[in-house]
């Protein structure tokens, strides 16, 4: 397969990165400051525009001091030239404005327009929010403090500049307080803070709009984080052979279930089948034998007796029949290593001495890619052993690719769940270099991310309805398939992970976000397949 054209991403930028391509823009390329600044201004009004139209309604511009002030009074100035009725507001002393910004005020003045240095009591149906931009990084006090509870508490449209004032641009945390904006406008490229909570819903609405800064204002400088474009879809995935076979798409070994858990080995299985893969064995305890047959009898099935049916952590006394049945079974699991392409391991296995086993000899006897999930990461937090065959395989340049959702990466990682969320672009790296694995950190945004990666996945599909059991041996069965067909690590965890919440997102519409269940899932991952597909 191609790697994926920049057409396909959507780049997600830090503030240090944006204020580099912005000066990039002014001193290499050569388009003036100002010259962006009116620009950034045309698109905003044309945005405000979309949503008013020849309404002159009543706008308040509040700005600060630097150059996100400018773009607020510039946007007012616009606006005012088409008849609206705009007032002016400076939070901060004149005397400590950047040039652009002073340069505003100034053409406003010509215009015979007054800059206010405090809100009124009147009322607005757009408030303008210029106050900071991307370049906040201390907590908000004092008078801007009270000026964004200010605009909060007014019964306004309020259009936030670039990013809502007191959003952290990198992480989306709150600097103290911030604004709550209906809509953001930003220029050149998504930023993170955007994205990520909290950030994502101060932000309401993000639109984001060129205005001279574009991927010529790299020079050479990718951005190091980047997301799908909604009309992704279908070009993500690995062409057919009008000429193949079931062998041809990939065949795929699920270990998964146990005797006390029969449901995870169901939804793996299906996932992985509805995106694309040919044939599928699934792995079990014998007990799930006839539901398997009856869910997804497409499937393949190689059973074991459990050992510890009805025993604590699986752990049980084994007869000679049992041990010789085991050798059976092994032998069997042996030769299911040599049949398969891929293996996913994982949902609902427990982490009892069976499952144990079974992980171990996923990492001893096989080199084939392989995803780990649910309790076959838990058993590697547990058991140190394990963890050293995972990053031998790793080092040794096996495909291996890690699903935790927080709580399991946090035993993984050996921190807590909140120290992942403070740590969220960050400790997925980490552990991808320790693990020697592709890491798919699952949260309301997910981190996808690799060892030696430039550049970074944050996917911004899915919704809350998505918090169900379940759901997580979905998306692990979708990876499971996509590497089948020969998909690399990262692209297989990016593809899965963006059309898993795309399918929750079509899910949500049809059964509402408080009924949805994984199987709601399943069921659309060809609906949403077919729905970009016809968008590209």
């Amino acid at each position: 397969m191609q790697e994926w054209g920049s057409y396909m991403k959507q780049y997600l930028v830090m503030a240090s990165e944006m204020k580099r391509y912005d000066t990039n823009t002014i001193e290499q390329i050569g388009i003036l400051s100002l010259v962006l600044m009116e620009r950034a201004a045309l698109v905003t009004v044309e945005e405000l525009q979309r949503i008013y139209g020849e309404r002159r309604a009543r706008v308040l511009v509040v700005a600060g001091c630097g150059n996100n002030g400018g773009d607020g009074f510039a946007i007012g100035r616009l606006l005012m030239l088409q008849g609206y009725c705009v007032e002016f507001v400076l939070i901060g002393e004149r005397a400590r404005c950047s040039r652009e910004t002073a340069a505003q005020i100034e053409i406003l003045s010509k215009y015979g327009m007054s800059v206010k240095d405090a809100i009124d009591g009147a009322e607005y149906d757009i408030v303008i929010d210029a106050l900071f931009g991307i370049g906040l990084s201390r907590e908000v006090t004092g008078l801007y403090a009270e000026t964004i509870e200010r605009i909060n508490r007014m019964e306004s449209f309020v259009c936030s500049v670039d990013i809502p004032s007191g959003v952290c641009a990198d992480d989306g945390s709150i600097l103290g307080c911030a604004v709550r904006a209906d809509m953001t406008v930003t220029y050149g490229f998504y930023k993170l803070g955007q994205m990520l909570y909290d950030g994502a819903v101060y932000c309401g609405r993000v639109i984001c709009r060129e205005m001279g800064i574009n991927d010529k204002s790299f020079l050479g400088d990718v951005p190091g984080w980047y997301t799908l474009r909604e009309e992704t879809g279908e070009t993500l995935l690995p062409g057919r052979d009008a000429c193949g076979n079931k062998g041809t798409f990939g065949k795929v070994l699920v270990i998964a279930g146990s005797s006390q858990v029969c449901g995870a080995a169901v939804l793996a299985a299906e996932s992985a089948f509805r995106m694309g893969a040919g044939m599928i064995k699934t792995v079990t305890a014998e007990e799930n034998r006839n539901i398997l047959l009856q869910a997804v009898p497409e499937s393949m099935i190689l059973t074991y007796d459990d050992p510890g049916n009805g025993t604590e952590n699986g752990i049980g006394k084994e007869t000679d029949d049992e041990i010789q049945r085991d050798a059976e079974f092994e032998a069997a699991l042996s030769e299911a290593f040599d049949w398969a392409d891929v293996i996913l391991i994982g949902p609902g296995i427990g982490v009892g001495r069976q499952a144990e086993m079974l992980l171990g000899k996923c990492l001893t006897e096989s080199k084939l890619p392989m995803v780990i999930d649910a309790d076959g990461l838990n058993l590697i937090a547990e058991k140190p052993y394990l963890q050293e065959l995972l990053e031998r395989a790793g080092t040794g340049g096996r495909t291996i690719v890690l699903t935790p959702h927080l709580g399991e990466f946090a035993r993984l990682y050996g921190c807590t769940v909140r120290q992942v969320k403070d740590h969220m672009l960050q400790y997925p790296m980490e552990l991808a270099k320790r693990m020697q694995a592709v890491v798919v950190c699952k949260d309301a945004r997910t981190v996808v991310t690799a060892p030696g990666a430039k550049a970074h996945y944050l996917n911004t599909t899915g919704n809350d309805g998505m918090a169900t059991a379940g759901s997580g041996d979905v998306l692990a069965g979708m990876i499971a398939g996509l590497l089948a067909q020969n998909m690399s690590g990262m692209e297989a965890a990016v593809c899965g992970v963006y059309l898993h919440g795309a399918a929750g997102d079509l899910a949500a519409q049809k059964k509402t976000r408080r009924s949805m269940m994984a199987t709601d899932i399943i069921e659309q991952i060809s609906h949403v397949m077919e729905k970009r597909a016809k968008e590209c």
